[in-house]
């Protein structure tokens, strides 16, 4: 297996990872401190919600990893975009984990709080509320925003160097705009995270993410002038250069 073939399926197995790690994080073991506004009064999930937040950490890790595996390959399309796919990737990371910490915050308070005698009980659930709320807020801007700029960035790369097939990059060209704004609704308060019209407008770039991992890792790189700039010099490939004839 060659050194491309092996960067295809590693950046694509990363691209899966960050599905298999935040879909359950988000939907099964978050839900607890998500869904009830009194958790950190309450008889807790503690376990359940660590769990999730370190999912989220492998989600975040992963996010970086996909960036930089890419990297040596796509820079030889625009380093400037390929520096910019690196950079949101890294912003992506930074406010997901900003989020688990928040989580684990309203953990600790449970834990050392919440069942102490002469807790104020009233005082610590606005707060629970708060740092679920910046939880929330990260998850707006780091999965979603962020997702957007990546496909925008990214795409453009794939879509250019011809890597995979077009028609996957355009979907997360397409997608981008979409979700992009919806966000601003979400922001303005048009609608919620768990609204259908958003649920629709974020469906394009999951598709998009989805299909290049799969891709990846099934096809790897498809032949195209990078691939053709990304093979290194070989004594053999120096002898049958046009140069050296």
């Amino acid at each position: 297996m060659d050194r491309l073939r092996k960067t295809a399926m590693l950046a694509g197995g990363l691209y899966l990872v960050t599905f298999a790690a935040s879909i359950p994080a988000r939907f099964f073991f978050l839900d607890p401190v998500l869904s009830d506004s009194g958790y950190i009064v309450g008889s807790g999930a503690d376990t359940r919600v660590l769990v999730g937040g370190l999912l989220d950490m492998v989600n975040a890790l992963a996010c970086i990893a996909t960036a930089v595996v890419l990297f040596t390959v796509v820079k030889r399309q625009s380093q400037t975009l390929a520096l910019g796919f690196v950079a949101s990737r890294l912003l992506e990371a930074a406010i997901i984990s900003i989020g688990v910490v928040s989580l684990f915050a309203v953990v600790t308070l449970r834990q050392d709080l919440a069942g102490t005698a002469g807790a104020d009980e009233a005082s610590l659930v606005p707060v629970g509320a708060a740092l679920v709320a910046v939880y929330e807020w990260t998850f707006l801007f780091g999965p979603n925003v962020l997702a957007a700029v990546n496909a925008l960035l990214l795409g453009t790369l794939m879509y250019r160097s011809g890597l995979v097939p077009r028609a996957i990059p355009l979907m997360g060209l397409i997608g981008a705009p979409l979700l992009l704004a919806s966000v601003l609704g979400v922001v303005f308060g048009t609608h919620d995270l768990a609204a259908g019209q958003h649920v629709i407008a974020a469906a394009p770039i999951a598709l998009w993410e989805l299909s290049l991992g799969v891709y990846l890792v099934v096809k790897g790189f498809k032949s195209s002038p990078v691939t053709a700039r990304a093979v290194p010099p070989t004594p053999r490939n120096l002898e049958m250069s046009p140069a050296r004839r």
